[in-house]
């Protein structure tokens, strides 16, 4: 009897969880998460971004002051458990073998490859631009798939001066749901990361998710440095019950008024309370990364637990 009570408990809870995780009607409404909120931390390969040599040759990246590689086996003397691979510092003919070696390198390093990120531009009209735009999101779905990568951070894309706000997310939300029928595919989720321009507030932000197709493929990639309103702390906890990546950054830039540091702690707090589960990513673009980059792993780690 016992035991039957203990599978019937069991069975119940499995049920409720199933029902919170994959819950989900409409594409504006944020995913039920489950409690507590659980975060793992890791480092964005952007930190660096001055010392790669950008979508060079195999050769020209290798004798660069830094590398992926390089990268990679920095984040493991960091004890980071994981690390995210900005795609502008891929070679500039990305290959399977080259592929296969970042996920060899990062298995035999215990590194987890927590995303990507690419720049890409959904606002474009039709045209051949634009369809070089999307094919380049499809070969990273197809290249973040081969390596183990959960997640793509991608772009609106920017508004033309002759084009209203309107016609700007139409053009964003369609590449959006385009690109989302091959993630699914692939089993990638796409993040549209609030990166000024029409993604600059937290209403803009809301009209292009109210409009992507429902799919549990995509999300926010919580960008915490780049609300540049009157209250940025405000808007980011807008944003944060549909982040499915977060990135840290140590400076905000109130009212588009100048850097301060920003408020690190209150940062986690708005990301636990919104019972975000996943990668929280530093992305440092200030000055001495290597001096200064420890210091703010440290902070973060005592933050998350």
């Amino acid at each position: 009897m016992n035991n039957r009570r203990n599978f019937l408990a069991a069975t119940a809870a499995s049920a409720a969880l199933l029902s919170t995780t994959t819950a989900r009607i409409f594409a504006a409404d944020p995913p039920v998460r489950t409690e507590p909120s659980m975060m793992k931390l890791s480092l964005a390969a952007y930190s660096f971004n001055s010392l790669y040599a950008r979508r060079g040759t195999l050769e020209q990246i290798a004798a660069a002051k830094m590398s992926l590689e390089k990268f990679i086996t920095y984040c493991a003397q960091q004890g980071l458990g994981a690390a995210e691979l900005t795609g502008y510092y891929f070679p500039k003919d990305v290959t399977p073998e080259y592929l296969a070696s970042i996920k060899q390198l990062t298995h035999r390093l215990g590194i987890d490859i927590s995303g990507t990120a690419i720049g890409n531009n959904f606002c474009l009209p039709d045209g051949e631009a634009r369809e070089a735009q999307l094919a380049m999101c499809r070969d990273w779905i197809d290249y973040a798939a081969m390596m183990g990568a959960p997640v793509i951070r991608i772009f609106a894309g920017n508004k033309s001066k002759d084009d209203t706000e309107e016609v700007a997310i139409d053009r964003c939300v369609a590449g959006i749901n385009q690109s989302l029928e091959y993630a699914a595919t692939k089993g990638v989720f796409l993040a549209l990361e609030n990166h000024g321009g029409i993604t600059a507030t937290p209403k803009q932000m809301l009209k292009i998710i109210d409009k992507v197709d429902d799919s549990p493929w995509f999300g926010v990639n919580f960008d915490s440095g780049n609300f540049r309103t009157d209250d940025p702390y405000r808007d980011l906890a807008t944003i944060a019950p549909y982040a499915v990546n977060a990135q840290i950054k140590v400076a905000v830039s109130p009212n588009n008024a100048g850097k301060q540091p920003a408020d690190i702690p209150r940062v986690i707090k708005i990301l636990k309370d919104a019972k975000y589960r996943g990668y929280v990513t530093l992305e440092f673009e200030e000055q001495k990364p290597f001096e200064e980059i420890p210091k703010y792993l440290d902070q973060l780690r005592e933050l998350i637990g």
